[in-house]
């Protein structure tokens, strides 16, 4: 939300109303959700993203649905002993 809000910040009002547009919903609408901290949709979160040129980030929105940048993979059978057949 915070890249959400600084970005909304750098934008004149009618540009921010412009900008909401573009990704598909309305500047109240996202003025709400920020002073509410509602989650947005992922489809809304890519959107905005999008239409911010990456200034917005959408794993910073919805990290439970977008990898944080920079996030190495984790593989969840690193660790396991797995027994190889015949050895």
């Amino acid at each position: 939300m915070d890249t959400l809000r600084t970005y909304l910040g750098t934008l004149a009002p009618d540009d921010q109303a412009a900008f909401a547009v573009k990704a598909g919903t309305t500047i109240g609408y996202l003025r709400k959700a920020l002073s509410k901290r509602t989650r947005f949709d992922g489809a809304l979160a890519r959107r905005l993203d999008e239409q911010s040129g990456g200034q917005v980030s959408r794993s910073e929105l919805r990290p439970d649905i977008f990898d944080p940048p920079g996030a190495a993979f984790v593989d969840p059978d690193a660790g396991r002993i797995v027994p190889v057949e015949g050895a």
